[in-house]
């Protein structure tokens, strides 16, 4: 009887959960050292992750921080994708907070009547 996989390697487990479209781009990512697993830094795909582990990687304009809850079988739709980990970043606000009483200034924008305004 065989025994049931303890670890998967990161490359995969990240598209496994759908952060990245291909496992080539995962591995890149792996590859580049802009993963962390537990604080540690991680320079190969073939690093095996296990449930419980926390990883950190950026993406985009976002750094995400996810502990792994499942190592998954398959690359699923994104439902079963995200049982596979638990989102631990804080997300940043995404506006600024209005202040009372202090207006926004507004944007100058040159637009093409203005340009050939200009040229005659």
């Amino acid at each position: 009887m065989t025994q049931p996989k303890m670890s998967i390697r990161l490359d995969k487990w990240l598209w496994h959960a759908r952060f990245f479209k291909s496992r080539s781009l995962a591995s890149k990512i792996c590859g580049a050292g802009r993963i962390r697993v537990n604080g540690n830094v991680i320079e190969k795909a073939h690093f095996g992750v296990r449930v419980g582990q926390v990883v950190t990687f950026p993406q985009a304009r976002r750094i995400w921080v996810v502990k792994i809850l499942g190592l998954g079988t398959r690359r699923g739709p994104a439902p079963e994708a995200k049982l596979l980990y638990e989102d631990l970043s804080v997300e940043a606000p995404r506006r600024v907070p209005r202040v009372p009483g202090v207006r926004p200034v507004p944007v100058a924008r040159w637009d093409k009547r203005d340009r050939n305004k200009d040229a005659w």
